[in-house]
């Protein structure tokens, strides 16, 4: 529930705090006293835009404080787990500040807070019905959506919708497939030409295949180059060796092995050379004596190298990127050969419909049998609204084209109404007058209100302009059920009436001051002031102990 609502230079509004009590809090005042600046104040705490015309005029900035009570509500602990947040205090406090240049920030229990955050907290928090909502009921989906809550088949109608959705999606994937089915087919084409082209290449290195190439077709002159290197470390000639005057110079160290230790860490590296030299004689002998290679080898290297010169120059590529390519080319083809074709989809799609219809087919059935229930209940409410004829009924059309099937089902859904003895059912938006339309629209939003799970916490509810379209006896009606609706749940609502207003827990007037600079003040009414303000709202500018004594009769009749 809200505790405390606390504004400083929010439009007409210096600065005030104000307590809120539970149960019905009730909101009046004259024309044009800022009774929707609480409702403002509100809407903006639970994320809703920020416009900087609701700074007080001169001021640089508007702060809102809201501190809701949310001990033992699950709903809001399991928002803050969601969103790694902690919560340490069974107090949540909102600031919403807006400042001139039209931007405005956030702060959830002093942390920062982005509006998007803010409003799913805030429709946990506060459940604002406008004064428009009349309006909603002129439109097809309010009125299957409110039947879906009432009907506690919301779950399902959203599991039908994605269904649906779901159906729609393969759709339109099989008809995108089916418009570049010969594009698709061409690319399969030219990739597997490509590759095929680019095979021979695909297990060699052309690095590798390049320097083989270069070595084989100058084999000879290598061959003849080896003998040379080894002729001069190692020969059987007269002509001085690398061998022979490395052996004459290990003798000469070894014989000063006892007189100096450098001629015996000379003598180990010219022993570690030699070892190292007799091995190179051997690398150098090996290749200088063997069998020229078969021409055929150095033919398929001619091949290799040539291919991969001709696809470089057809493709734009280097020819050591040749490779890496032909990978891109393996994986295009791969997903191409694995996308569905149009025909393929047809099964998905005709699966994806059966299940669409079972699960309309099941959300149908519960809203045949709930739908009597739910209208008898309407009808209920509203009889003792001036309406004691009304009778309501829930019509379910089914959809002559299974084209025309939507997310919301198989059927057109409409609330017929009538308020006249022997007058016929019909929509609502052909027949109902505007206060028809009003008392319908609150009976709603309460029905609706009740009908949530009783063990669970309930967010606070607010009701813009309650009494549109009603009066008198009407207005007591309302008031009452008001009244009764908040012994379960907190309610803030606006309203001209006083039979409305003498039913609250909590009155509170907003009422306008004219000094220096116009300002509306929060007054919390008790006692003689509350009975003023209800002989006003029942009697005029002009306040006499007639309407007192009017007044005083609507607070002795609040049951």
């Amino acid at each position: 529930m809200l505790v405390s609502l606390t504004l400083h230079q929010f439009a007409l509004i210096a600065q005030h705090e104000l307590s809120m009590a539970e149960g019905f809090n009730v909101i009046t005042g004259e024309t044009g006293a800022g009774k929707s600046l609480l409702l403002d104040a509100l809407s903006l705490c639970a994320g809703e835009r920020a416009d900087s015309a609701m700074i007080r005029h001169g001021a640089a900035h508007a702060d809102i404080y809201a501190q809701f009570d949310v001990a033992n509500n699950a709903l809001i602990a399991e928002w803050f787990a969601e969103h790694d947040r902690a919560l340490d205090e069974p107090d949540v406090l909102i600031r919403r500040q807006l400042s001139q240049t039209g931007r405005s920030k956030a702060w959830l229990n002093g942390t920062p807070v982005s509006l998007a955050e803010l409003k799913s907290l805030g429709t946990l928090l506060v459940n604002i019905h406008s004064q428009h909502a009349q309006q909603a009921l002129l439109k097809p989906q309010f009125v299957v959506q409110w039947l879906d809550a009432m009907a506690q088949t919301t779950t399902l109608a959203a599991q039908t919708a994605s269904s649906y959705q779901h159906y729609q999606q393969l759709k339109r994937r099989a008809d995108e497939i089916a418009s570049r089915e010969a594009l698709r087919h061409d690319r399969i084409q030219l990739l597997q030409s490509q590759l095929a082209d680019i095979e021979p290449l695909l297990a060699v290195d052309y690095t590798d295949i390049e320097a083989e190439h270069e070595e084989l077709s100058n084999i000879e002159a290598l061959m003849m180059e080896a003998s040379h290197g080894l002729h001069l470390l190692d020969n059987d000639t007269d002509e001085p060796d690398v061998m022979t005057l490395l052996g004459q110079a290990i003798k000469l160290c070894d014989n000063q092995l006892g007189v100096s230790q450098t001629f015996e860490q000379a003598s180990e590296q010219l022993h570690l050379a030699q070892q190292q030299i007799t091995e190179v004689t051997g690398l150098l002998s090996d290749y200088a004596e063997q069998q020229l290679p078969d021409p055929e080898r150095l033919q398929t290297l001619d091949n290799l190298i040539g291919l991969s010169h001709r696809l470089s120059r057809k493709h734009g590529l280097p020819a050591v990127d040749l490779i890496e390519e032909a990978n891109h080319w393996q994986a295009q083809l791969e997903q191409l050969e694995n996308e569905p074709s149009s025909d393929a989809m047809a099964a998905q799609i005709e699966q994806a419909w059966q299940q669409y219809l079972l699960l309309a087919t099941k959300l149908q059935k519960a809203r045949e049998k709930a739908a009597p229930h739910i209208s008898e209940q309407l009808v209920q409410q509203l009889q003792p609204l001036a309406l004691p004829n009304a009778r309501c009924e829930f019509v379910f059309t089914k959809k002559p084209d299974p084209s025309q099937y939507n997310a919301q089902g198989c059927h057109d859904i409409d609330l017929l109404f009538s308020a006249n003895v022997g007058m016929p059912m019909q929509p609502l938006h052909k027949i109902a007058s505007g206060g028809e339309l009003s008392r319908m629209a609150l009976v709603m939003q309460v029905l609706q209100a009740t009908n949530a799970d009783n063990d669970a916490a309930k967010p606070m509810l607010v009701f813009d302009e309650v009494d549109v379209g009603i009066s008198g006896g009407t207005a007591q009606v309302v008031g009452e059920l008001l009244r009764k609706l908040g012994q379960t749940q907190q309610l803030l609502a606006i309203t001209h009436q006083a039979q409305v207003a003498a039913q609250a827990h909590q009155h509170i007037l907003v009422q306008k001051h004219h000094d220096e600079q116009t300002e509306s003040e929060l007054v919390i009414l008790t006692d003689s002031a509350q009975v003023d303000e209800l002989a006003r709202m029942s009697g005029g500018v002009t306040i006499t102990e007639v309407t007192r004594d009017h007044a005083r009769s609507l607070l002795t009749d609040v049951k």
